[in-house]
């Protein structure tokens, strides 16, 4: 039997050194994180996956869904070159995920994706 492959999780990074995801994860109770990362973890060992765990909004960006007591978090999120990017965590207070938090994550997606691409360039040289 062929063992499982895990897409490593990767957090967003700013130019200024803030993870957002990781800081706002640590912003919540141990067992909301508990749920939130097997969440992730299912993600990283099943992709591709679709509804009800996970769905797709919009330019490559994606949402892990979770239950955290009465409330509903999101983590929105791409898979680039076999890694998930975390861009951006929330709890959700609408039916629908707001627009501002879908264009912020493909904001730091292609802020992701420029800082690979100036990595890349510079080990080439």
């Amino acid at each position: 039997m062929k063992p499982v492959q895990r897409l490593p999780a990767v957090f967003y990074c700013s130019p200024s050194g803030h993870e957002p995801v990781r800081e706002w994860l640590k912003s919540l109770s141990a067992a909301d994180r508990q749920m939130i990362g097997e969440d992730i973890a299912y993600v990283q060992y099943k992709w591709p996956i679709g509804k009800p765990r996970v769905d797709y909004l919009r330019s490559s960006v994606w949402e892990v869904r979770s239950n955290i007591g009465n409330r509903i978090a999101r983590v929105l999120f791409a898979v680039v070159e076999s890694q998930v990017i975390l861009l951006h965590g929330f709890v959700k207070k609408t039916k629908q995920t707001p627009v501002n938090d879908i264009e912020l994550a493909i904001k730091r997606l292609k802020a992701w994706k420029h800082e690979e691409d100036q990595n890349q360039s510079t080990h080439r040289q």
